[in-house]
């Protein structure tokens, strides 16, 4: 674990593994240290950011390093059910890196729980990892230039629903008419890190 300080309102937490921002990004929301304001995850990293009144770097680097946080339990909490409609553009590619059936593709997607690790990319985007794996493949070799808003697609070991039409270069498994991202509601994103989420197979999104 190394401590970078960000000002000071804020200290950087370089972390091994994905799987050990998760549990201490779990850890300091059930257990928030003094004065902390907000904690922005990504793959290898948590900022952990507080109000310089009431605690100094100092005193959050003390707090955090006193810590041990157990393996992330994704098991507890509310999980978000996400339509998604399987006929991506990739779902046939994607099958066939895994060496597996197209069906055996959606059923390993809606066949587990994914946790929202850390957001990115585009407002709203969510680097989703799921508790049983068996999906990681590779982004495509060639990124598109337009992709719809609520597609569904895999890269590495994420999947994630793109929250509005960009490029992109993830592998499309499916589309869905769920709105994670909607500047009219309070967040705008539905799927802020530490959220829950499974996915469902259905016939029509409209």
């Amino acid at each position: 674990m190394k401590f970078l300080r960000c000002g000071d309102v804020g200290v950087l937490v370089e972390l091994p593994t994905l799987d050990s921002v998760l549990s201490l990004h779990a850890d300091l929301e059930a257990r928030p240290v003094p004065g902390m304001t907000d904690l922005v995850p990504a793959l290898e990293t948590l900022l952990v950011k507080f109000d310089p009144g009431a605690a100094t770097p100092e005193q959050v680097c003390q707090d955090i390093k006193t810590r041990s946080p157990q393996r992330l339990q994704r098991q507890a909490g509310e999980v978000l059910t996400v339509p998604v409609r399987y006929d991506g553009e990739d779902l046939a590619e994607v099958s066939s890196l895994l060496g597996i059936s197209a069906s055996e593709t959606v059923r390993r997607h809606t066949g587990q729980v994914w946790t929202v690790a850390f957001a990115g990319f585009s407002p709203g985007f969510g680097y989703l990892v799921g508790d049983s794996g068996g999906l990681e493949v590779s982004r495509r070799a060639n990124p598109r230039t337009r992709v719809p808003a609520g597609a569904v697609a895999l890269a590495g070991e994420f999947t994630g629903v793109y929250p509005r039409e960009s490029p992109g270069g993830w592998q499309i498994v499916g589309h869905t008419s769920l709105k994670v991202w909607d500047l009219d509601r309070d967040p705008p994103a539905l799927l802020t890190p530490g959220s829950r989420v499974r996915f469902e197979s259905v016939d029509s999104c409209a």
